[in-house]
């Protein structure tokens, strides 16, 4: 019994250093929503170097272009980890995470703007890094559609809208807050409506 017990702990081992035991770190469980919730503590702390860790490669020389540009230090480029989400006092929300090979991308809600922000990410050796820098060198491919796009273009095509733009309302809206829409009917003559 315990030849048994000794060989399944020695074949348990084997397999665990074989998976991963090299003490490289491991990105299994790490994801684009994991990555951006990071971003976004970082950010909400002000410190620069743990914002730059959670940018890949090419957005941190995307941002080094930015700051010589510009003009300004690269800490002031980097302040609000070039998305406007992060302006949220409390973690956004985050929807549709989407990943293909080694790219990915998030939705986040954009208080500010109103509207759901499709954040791009790439899987780089340390793990899930935002890639605004991929995206404007042309490297990033988008695991496909987000959510926000997908509702926008089935609301269209399928609601007479004629291409017309459907407003979104922001997670946990009240209808009952939403301004009445303008009687369109209101110049018309009786006869006409």
């Amino acid at each position: 019994m315990r030849k048994i017990l000794a060989l399944t702990l020695l074949l348990a081992a084997a397999f665990a250093w074989a998976c991963g035991g090299s003490g490289a770190k491991q990105t299994t469980t790490d994801t684009p929503t994991e990555a951006y919730k990071r971003l976004f503590a970082a950010v909400k702390s002000k410190n620069t170097e743990a914002i730059r860790k959670e940018m890949s490669a090419k957005t941190q020389e995307f941002a080094k272009a930015v700051s010589a540009r510009q003009k300004k230090t690269e800490a002031e480029v980097l302040s609000n980890g070039f998305t406007a989400t992060t302006f949220s006092p409390t973690l956004p929300d985050i929807r549709d995470e989407r990943v293909k090979d080694n790219m990915g991308a998030v939705e986040v809600w954009n208080s500010t703007d109103n509207r759901w922000e499709d954040l791009p990410f790439v899987l780089e050796p340390e793990g899930w890094k935002l890639a605004v820098g991929d995206l404007f060198a042309n490297t990033y491919k988008s695991p496909g559609k987000g959510m926000d796009v997908r509702q926008r273009e089935g609301s269209n095509s399928n609601s007479g809208t004629n291409g017309m733009q459907i407003p979104q309302l922001p997670p946990g809206a009240n209808i009952n807050q939403i301004p009445p829409t303008v009687n369109m009917n209101a110049n018309r003559p009786a006869n006409q409506r």
